[in-house]
């Protein structure tokens, strides 16, 4: 995992990985004839391609000199990098604009707790960068599964992707899920490389062979809304759509609902087994705020009021028997 000061170290590896996918035919380079050691673009191929020297690049490419705005759009055309690609890989060059602070606790505001209350029948998380996951309503509960039974160190949904059985079952594809979840964390660290959540996230993940082998893919990418198939043992499959929507007071947070194409099976799915989430789900008194470092995935759980969901109930709602 890189740091600050290892941005260039990671740069490099993100240009040799990315170079290693491509053959001189894709990109319009005709073959020497000559045996190649590794695969992929050489470096003097790249460089030919961004129209820079052969040395150039290989500086660039070994940590040794930084890259300017202009080279660093002429390898993001050179390499065929897609729109998250090439915004990762100003990001480590500390191009990009500057993003807003981070909050100094991971409180949820009080408009994003009563937009999850509002929500009768999606299910909706409240999420952070590093994804986790500060709140939830009832029918994401029903869903997915029940957040409040784990510990809030274990709140954060690609560790509870990669080690909740509930959570992974309901998933038809989880492979496909799971690696865009991967994806999405190794965007936030050109931005972030030092967080303390991130790096607390990583040092759990590190016995996960599939999380390991799809974090060194170096693949990124920022998910704002797409599809997902689900299957439930209570309603059977569902097609959802999502969408991530960003607080405009807490940057930091992000809300994610799923709602089903109206009409549908899956739209009538959803209702029932929203239903039944907001029927099981415990009476008792208003959700208390989450609180502090007690919402990061390696801190242990603070004393006090516990994390509780947006439903104005104590755990929310329970797993689907």
């Amino acid at each position: 995992m890189s740091t600050s000061g290892g941005r260039p170290k990671e740069l490099g590896a993100f240009l040799r990985t990315r170079r290693a996918e491509l053959t001189p035919q894709q990109v319009g380079l005709p073959s020497d004839g000559t045996p190649r050691r590794v695969a992929g673009l050489r470096r003097a191929e790249v460089a030919r391609l961004a129209s820079i020297s052969t040395d150039y690049y290989t500086r660039i490419e070994q940590g040794r000199m930084p890259a300017s705005t202009p080279v660093l759009e002429a390898l993001a055309r050179a390499l065929r990098l897609s729109p998250d690609q090439r915004a990762y890989l100003l990001g480590l060059a500390g191009r990009p604009p500057a993003e807003p602070p981070a909050r100094a606790t991971a409180e949820v505001t009080e408009h994003n707790r009563r937009l999850l209350a509002q929500l009768a029948t999606g299910p909706a998380l409240v999420v952070t960068r590093t994804m986790d996951v500060l709140a939830w309503n009832p029918p994401a509960a029903a869903l997915l599964t029940d957040f409040g039974r784990h510990p809030v160190r274990d709140r954060n949904y690609v560790w509870l992707l990669f080690n909740d059985p509930v959570l992974r079952s309901r998933y038809r594809d989880w492979a496909d899920g799971a690696r865009a979840c991967v994806a999405h964390l190794r965007m936030h660290t050109a931005h972030r490389p030092d967080d303390p959540r991130l790096h607390r996230l990583l040092a759990r993940m590190a016995d996960h062979v599939d999380f390991q082998r799809w974090w060194q893919a170096r693949e990124v990418a920022v998910h704002a809304s797409g599809n997902k198939r689900f299957r439930h043992p209570l309603v059977g499959d569902l097609t959802l759509d999502w969408d991530t929507l960003t607080s405009a007071t807490a940057p930091d947070q992000h809300i994610v609902v799923w709602t089903a194409e109206p009409g549908s099976a899956s739209e009538h799915r959803l209702h029932a087994l929203a239903a039944r989430g907001v029927a099981t789900a415990p009476p008792g008194p208003a959700a208390e705020p989450v609180t502090g470092p007690a919402t990061d995935p390696g801190a242990e759980p603070a004393t006090g009021p516990s994390t509780e969901p947006v439903t104005g109930t104590r755990r929310g709602a329970p797993e689907p028997a």
